[in-house]
């Protein structure tokens, strides 16, 4: 299964790197640029920041490991982002 969320943020490439390095202390994760990935033992986060735009695409294995993911990124990303009013809505699909 697959989730997205398109998040505008002006400080999309900082809130990017930030994720990819705080991950990499516990998980495989990396990050160039303007893309990153995080792998975490629920699925994989992949993301993309691009015109304010922050682009976050995740896939697990089933339901309760992407709802799983879902949160942790967000909860995440809220964190770093604290000063700012965040909209992050997660869209599904399924692959």
């Amino acid at each position: 299964m697959q989730s997205t969320a398109t998040i505008k943020t002006a400080k999309a490439e900082r809130y990017l790197a930030q994720l990819c390095k705080h991950f990499c202390r516990k998980v495989p994760a990396a990050f160039e640029s303007s893309v990153g990935w995080v792998d975490l033992p629920m699925g994989r986060a992949d993301l993309e920041a691009s015109n304010q735009v922050l682009t976050v695409k995740l896939e697990g294995e089933d339901g309760d490991k992407l709802t799983q993911l879902e949160e942790i990124m967000q909860c995440h990303l809220e964190r770093f982002a604290f000063r700012e009013d965040l909209t992050v809505v997660w869209r599904r699909k399924n692959s």
